[in-house]
């Protein structure tokens, strides 16, 4: 689950203006927020590059609103070539330093330079699988999670798959991937659908 803060209580779902019950974006101001929630949290992802690019900005988002990352995702995308990881992990020292002084991204030292190091193990891995799709999705068995929570209270941080997807990606070199991280990351690229079932993309 993303971070908690950026969640509505069950009580906000069915205050949106335009009459859908969400689990979160329905505050003021969260129209880009509704859109994610509408039309990509949940929704099974299978394109290596989408996959690179949700990886980043999940590790963009340590300690963060995942609100606040999506907010700075274009930022992003022009900082780190559309997340193309190929030119990604071909960044030199001086082209990571210059983007510590862009306010488009989140600013911190460590996340820029991971965006090259993960860039680097995500080829190694599509080398290996043959995609980073397929090496992904058989942390699920290829299959969506579809759960049936009613509260958000009963979403689930981490799980059995989530703690074994961080600990790969990290023997594998991968740095913020932790299984919360990783838990998000599922959640964002459509491996585990946790919309609640108030929500209105539950069972959609």
């Amino acid at each position: 689950m993303h971070a908690p803060d950026t969640w509505v209580i069950v009580a906000q779902m069915t205050t949106a203006t335009d009459g859908k019950p969400r689990c979160f974006g329905n505050g003021p101001g969260q129209q880009r927020y509704a859109e994610y929630h509408d039309t990509e949290w949940g929704v099974p992802q299978h394109d290596d590059r989408h996959l690179f690019e949700m990886l980043v900005l999940e590790g963009a988002q340590a300690g963060l609103s995942w609100e606040t990352v999506l907010n700075k995702r274009e930022g992003y995308r022009r900082a780190f070539h559309g997340f193309d990881p190929v030119r990604v992990a071909a960044m030199g020292d001086s082209e990571l330093e210059v983007l510590r002084d862009d306010a488009s991204i989140i600013r911190n030292r460590l996340k820029i330079l991971s965006a090259r190091r993960n860039a680097r193990v995500f080829l190694e891995i599509q080398k290996a699988f043959g995609s980073f799709d397929a090496y992904l999705w058989k942390f699920v068995d290829g299959r969506p999670v579809i759960n049936h929570w009613d509260t958000l209270e009963q979403v689930p941080v981490t799980t059995a798959q989530s703690d074994a997807l961080s600990r790969d990606l990290k023997r594998r070199g991968m740095n913020f991937v932790g299984s919360t991280i990783m838990y998000a990351y599922m959640q964002a690229v459509g491996m585990v659908n946790d919309h609640l079932t108030r929500c209105w993309r539950y069972g959609r």
